[in-house]
């Protein structure tokens, strides 16, 4: 299967925020997404082809129990379900990074969606992104099926309407596994949000989730 990177850091984001973990980034998705900070992840041809036993030879010669299964978008990437089958029977954590625009049966402990609100449309090839970055029926599967959380990109008070309207339309979810979490680029803009989305997350009761990527290590690749 083709794999863009792999390497070790703490987890940034959700749940897990600040656990060792070791990261598997695979090529491809279908979404353009006008904030994505992973580019150069989005062809399906990016990165080198590697075998899985070659993988999860790589993975288990890491300390880290945690493995974060993520993209571009991992979904659409071949190999998928034997990738992560393998890593489990070697007795991994297994975080799967999704959009979940659409539904595959896997193997994963924890199912991380984040559905694409608007703010991500692009200027350019937007309406193929529009048609493209929700898919309620997908997420619903998910949330029926696994331990889920959903992580909400944010830039103004005025994507929480959207997020309230997406809930309506989905199973019923303890509020702790709806997080938001500020949109940045860089430790500066994440600094300069983050106190307004965290305002949000207490009058909803909802969870803030950070990005210590970009707080640590500003947003460099390879954290």
């Amino acid at each position: 299967m083709r794999v863009v990177e792999q390497f070790i850091s703490l987890q940034g984001e959700g749940r897990w925020a600040g656990a060792p973990s070791v990261f598997i980034r695979l090529a491809g998705c279908p979404l353009h997404c006008r904030w994505c900070d992973t580019p150069y992840a989005l062809a399906p041809d990016a990165g080198e082809e590697r075998a899985i036993e070659d993988i999860v030879r790589s993975v288990q010669e890491c300390m880290c129990r945690h493995v974060v299964v993520t993209g571009g978008e991992p979904l659409v990437a071949k190999g998928l379900e034997e990738l992560l089958s393998a890593l489990h029977q070697a007795g991994k954590y297994i975080t799967l990074e999704t959009s979940a625009t659409e539904y595959r049966e896997i193997t994963c402990d924890l199912v991380s969606i984040s559905p694409k609100l608007s703010n991500s449309t692009p200027l350019t090839r937007g309406e193929e992104h529009e048609a493209r970055r929700l898919n309620p029926g997908a997420i619903s599967r998910f949330i029926t099926r696994h331990q889920v959380q959903l992580k909400f990109v944010v830039d103004s008070e005025k994507d929480l309407a959207e997020i309230d309207e997406l809930l309506t339309q989905l199973p019923p979810l303890l509020p702790e596994v709806i997080m938001l979490m500020p949109q940045a680029a860089d430790r500066a803009a994440y600094l300069e949000k983050a106190p307004r989305v965290a305002q949000w997350c207490l009058e909803r009761g909802w969870s803030f989730s950070p990005r210590l990527h970009l707080l640590l290590w500003n947003g460099q690749k390879g954290y």
